[in-house]
């Protein structure tokens, strides 16, 4: 069944919806569902970036988990007709159980239209899907490399971390200092920050491997979390072949279309043997988003 098709099926008179399809699979929920929601807040964060918050009737903030990610069902209007649900981390769950939020660049057809959904409107959502990031209490400190929307993917992670008193350290990069966005990244939560930009050239490769290696030794965390960036999944990759006592995931942003496993689009190559010997093709949406770092193999050339 298709995520189209689940979004379809209402109840007599329109009245919020929840409509369930099983999808056991390694490392994705036991089910998914899709949800109508109301449309709490909605709001621009900076000039690139809104923030939306949704409520469900179903308890998302007990079922969501941080990694995981949603198919919106983006608004349609004369000039943005988006065709496909778009795929959409999860921002944070609550205050209430029924709460959850989304972080988003408008940028394209779908987050165009979905830019214009009003205050006190509804949504369809479908999910929660995907599996989730690697995290244990006992850690005593977990680094975390993030640019542009991947911030909102691992700001979830952030919150759990701080609530289990592990130590963050934060390597943050964009384009200025007005795109950070570290406010709303951290949300509360004690990190020590390093932040570089590309207007002042300190988010080069070459310094960011420098800055990378010294925070490695520094700080010495148990684990290195990225999403946002296919040039810092490779400098960490190359990075932490230096240090294999260090865990390394990220949460893969690719193409999809249906979100569930079905449609393929979204395969990428893995060595999961961690050797180069044994490559083999998964779908991002179902065994990802979230990868171990050493795992992922570069772009692949068809033909």
């Amino acid at each position: 069944m298709s995520s189209q098709t689940l979004l379809e099926r209402s109840t007599a008179g329109g009245a919020p919806h929840r409509a369930a399809v099983n999808v056991a699979s390694p490392g994705c929920a036991a089910s998914v569902a899709s949800h109508r929601c109301a449309v709490v807040e909605h709001r621009w964060v900076n000039a690139r970036y809104k923030y939306l918050r949704l409520a469900a009737e179903a308890p998302l903030a007990r079922t969501t988990r941080p990694g995981q990610f949603y198919q919106l069902h983006c608004p349609t209007d004369e000039v943005h007709q988006p065709f496909l649900l778009r795929p959409m981390s999860v921002y944070g769950t609550g205050p209430d159980e029924g709460g959850i939020e989304f972080l988003y660049n408008v940028t394209g057809v779908g987050t165009k239209a979905l830019a214009k959904l009003p205050m006190g409107g509804h949504m369809d959502i479908v999910g929660p899907l995907g599996n989730t990031f690697t995290f244990d209490a006992s850690f005593e400190r977990i680094l975390v490399v993030a640019r542009g929307v991947g911030l909102a993917t691992m700001a979830p992670l952030v919150r759990q971390a701080g609530a289990a008193g592990v130590g963050v350290t934060a390597l943050m990069s964009a384009r200025t200092p007005g795109d950070l966005m570290q406010a709303e990244f951290l949300r509360g939560v004690p990190a020590r920050v390093h932040a570089v930009y590309d207007s002042d050239g300190t988010s080069s490769v070459e310094a960011m491997e420098v800055l990378l290696r010294r925070l490695l030794v520094e700080e010495a965390p148990q684990v290195v979390y990225t999403c946002g960036s296919h040039r810092l999944l490779m400098l960490l990759q190359r990075v932490l072949a230096d240090y294999p006592q260090i865990h390394g995931e990220v949460a893969m942003e690719q193409r999809m279309a249906c979100g569930m496993g079905v449609c393929l689009s979204c395969v990428r190559l893995f060595d999961s043997g961690g050797s180069g010997h044994l490559k083999q093709f998964k779908r991002v949406c179902r065994e990802g988003p979230v990868f171990p770092v050493r795992e992922v193999v570069g772009e692949v050339e068809f033909g």
